[in-house]
């Protein structure tokens, strides 16, 4: 009995020294990962991703890093600006193991030592800035720690890949501030907008006035024009029918029977010109042979005959 429980112990004894050393030989490196094998204590080689073997007793994997990109949490920091201003500050950091041997000797903690570095250089770019500035150059600010960043942590074998500023908090003191002078500075350009509606409406008006005023005057200027050559047309219409009325007597009075027709003419008005004289209630001095329509005729007719011309 005692020799089979040695016996069975005796191969459980060896199949664990098998699994251990198989364990220790056998090494599954996953992907994007990588292992650091150290011989008798000293750096060996870096496997790769996949199967890889180590001599058992001899070797050991010491070191397993990933190589994806990694995204660090900076912690919370109160930074002080060029102008003496308190501004709390919370940072993300992204970066990614290159040279896993280095990021394996480099430093005994290159997450710690990438964090108080990002840290110390965020405090450094913010003092050298006033608290405006902070909020408008913030892509400076991040350029400028990884710039830092990534010139000491070439030494752990580490790329950091850029840092951005997640919260950047004022004291209350200064929230308040900032608060008033932005309500201010949209109350002036609310007044300013204002004005400058009120000014342009004003240039309108003035300028649709002139406007108006320009078109009645060109209108009554037409106006007076149409009417000017309006009478001028008149004129010369009713001298062009005088001179045509008078044309017409000096021929008719040439043909035969003519002057007959103007002395029953002359005779006619003659008679009208007294009749009007007659039905009026006026007081008029006429000549003393105003009975004699006949010599009255006769001296008319002299006059017409001394106006003729000779034939």
């Amino acid at each position: 009995m005692d020799a089979y429980v040695m016996t069975l112990s005796f191969w459980i004894i060896a199949a664990i020294v098998v699994l251990v050393v198989i364990k220790s030989t056998i090494q599954i490196v996953p992907q994007q990962h990588a292992a650091v094998v150290e011989r008798l204590g000293k750096f060996d080689r870096t496997l790769s991703p996949g199967l890889g073997f180590t001599v058992p007793f001899l070797e050991k994997v010491a070191y397993r890093h990933s190589l994806k990109e990694m995204v660090l949490d900076v912690a919370s920091q109160v930074c002080i600006t060029k102008d003496n201003t308190q501004l709390r500050v919370d940072g993300v950091l992204y970066y990614q193991v290159t040279d896993p041997r280095q990021a394996s000797y480099g430093s005994t903690n290159f997450v710690l030592a990438i964090s108080n570095l990002a840290q110390t250089s965020l405090r450094s770019v913010i003092g050298k800035l006033e608290m405006d500035e902070t909020f408008e150059k913030r892509d400076l600010i991040n350029m400028a720690v990884v710039q830092a960043l990534d010139e000491a942590a070439t030494n752990w074998g580490v790329k950091v890949l850029r840092y951005e500023i997640s919260d950047l908090t004022p004291p209350d003191e200064i929230l308040r501030a900032m608060q008033l002078q932005i309500t201010a500075e949209r109350t002036k350009r609310a007044l300013v907008t204002e004005s400058e509606g009120k000014k342009q409406e004003d240039i309108n008006i003035a300028q649709g006035n002139r406007q108006a005023a320009i078109l009645k005057s060109e209108g009554e200027q037409q106006s007076m024009i149409n009417y000017a050559q309006g009478e001028a047309q008149a004129l010369l219409t009713i001298a062009q029918a005088t001179a045509e009325s008078l044309e017409r007597v000096a021929q008719a009075t040439q043909a035969p029977g003519g002057m007959d027709a103007v002395n029953l003419s002359v005779a006619e008005r003659y008679v009208d010109a007294f009749k009007e004289v007659a039905q009026k209630n006026n007081t008029l001095i006429l000549p003393a042979n105003m009975g004699d329509m006949g010599s009255m005729i006769a001296a008319a007719m002299t006059m017409v005959k001394a106006t003729k011309p000779a034939a």
